[in-house]
């Protein structure tokens, strides 16, 4: 019997083991169990299975870096596609400023020259300020009346140097000087051109007339308040491109 069982081979039981019934129980509660297919963590799942979920993830988690990057590379906040439509804001406050002082002063000087032109001047405030029509063949405020073509040719100058200064604008404050300057070098450039005594020596019209004063018109005007503006933008550091700077 006992060569029987040696050969049979006994039983793998507790209480052949030498160990009691419950103490095999404890044994076996105790063993850790091999983890399954369904504990595995669900990050693990989808990069094994290529979710799109952990792809997108990845995606959007360097997307602000490389927006931000792509910024610095356009050297200023928010990129070129942002600088873009801010330039063209500048430039159309520019070209309407100018729009609005040229008519202005083109109107004004057509209702002189039919209302006032050789009849007696007009009294505003006393003998302080009144309205009379002359023919300046000089610069603003009568100056220099024996250079007319040169202070064409300036004028034109103006003109040109405003507008491609324009593509770099992007300071509403600048935007207004130069459309104030622009405006007022077209109003005195049209006299130049169509007025008598010819081409590019036409007298400009001038009619406000203060006491202990030269006469001038609303392009003069214009051209002043531009230029103060810009002495004033250029205390305060503010160049043209929007950039401050302190010396």
């Amino acid at each position: 019997m006992a060569e029987a069982e040696r050969i049979i081979g006994t039983p793998d039981i507790p209480e052949a083991a030498g160990t009691g019934p419950e103490e095999a129980r404890d044994r076996t509660a105790a063993r850790p169990a091999p983890p399954s297919a369904d504990a595995r963590p669900v990050g693990d799942a989808m990069r094994a299975a290529g979710s799109p979920q952990a792809e997108s993830g990845s995606t959007q988690a360097g997307a602000p870096a490389d927006a931000e990057a792509e910024a610095e590379r356009e050297g200023e906040p928010g990129g070129a596609a942002a600088a873009a439509p801010r330039g063209r804001r500048r430039i159309a406050v520019l070209f309407s400023v100018a729009a609005f002082a040229y008519a202005l002063d083109l109107v004004s000087k057509l209702i002189v020259v039919a209302r006032l032109e050789h009849h007696a001047p007009v009294r505003l405030i006393g003998d302080w300020l009144q309205l009379e029509a002359i023919r300046n063949a000089g610069a603003a405020f009568s100056f220099g009346e024996a250079y007319t073509v040169i202070f064409t040719v300036i004028a034109a100058a103006v003109i040109v140097v405003i507008a491609r200064l324009a593509r770099k604008l992007y300071s509403v404050p600048w935007a207004i000087a130069l459309g104030l300057l622009l405006g007022g070098a077209l109003g005195n450039l049209t006299d130049r051109v169509f007025r008598a005594p010819g081409v590019f020596k036409g007298a400009v019209v001038d009619f406000i007339s203060p006491k202990h004063f030269a006469v001038f018109n609303l392009a003069d005007s214009a051209i002043v308040c531009g230029g103060i503006l810009i002495v004033l933008l250029s205390f305060r550091g503010l160049d043209p491109d929007g950039t401050v700077h302190k010396d």
